[in-house]
C-alpha cells in the first residue's frame, strides 16, 4: 500500500549549526533517501548535507512552495532560531520518521 503523500518543506544541515538547505517535497521519506544517498547531484551531495533538523507539514502544496521560498528569503540567524525553537540539539529528526541514524552502516533501504 503506497504512503500518502503530505506536502512538507524540509531544512537539512551538515551537522550543529552546519551547512544548511531548505527544500519542498511531497514525499519527505522518499526525499530523504535520496539526500542520504546522494542520488541527486549537487548542494547536498557536494556539502554532505544529510541531517533532518525542521520540517513542517502541509495540506497541498502551494502553501508548502510559499513557505520554502519565505525561508530561502531568510536571514541565516532567523533560520537557526526557528530551528533552535522546535529542535535546540539539532537532532536527526529522520530517526523518528523510521530512518537509520547517519553513520550507522546501514543504508536507508535495507541491511
Amino acid at each position: 500500500m503506497r504512503q500518502e503523500r503530505l506536502p512538507c518543506v524540509y531544512i537539512l544541515a551538515s551537522g550543529h549549526y552546519g551547512t544548511l538547505y531548505i527544500g519542498v517535497t511531497s514525499d519527505l521519506i522518499a526525499r530523504l533517501w535520496q539526500h542520504r544517498n546522494n542520488a541527486l547531484p549537487g548542494f547536498t551531495s557536494r556539502h554532505r548535507v544529510h541531517r533532518l533538523i525542521h520540517y513542517e507539514l502541509f495540506g497541498e502544496m502551494e502553501p508548502a512552495i510559499l513557505r520554502e521560498k519565505q525561508l530561502k528569503r531568510w536571514h541565516r540567524a532567523w533560520k537557526v532560531n526557528l530551528i533552535n525553537e522546535g529542535n535546540p540539539q539539532w537532532i536527526d529528526l529522520a530517526v523518528g520518521l523510521g530512518l537509520p541514524p547517519l553513520g550507522s552502516g546501514k543504508r536507508p533501504d535495507g541491511p
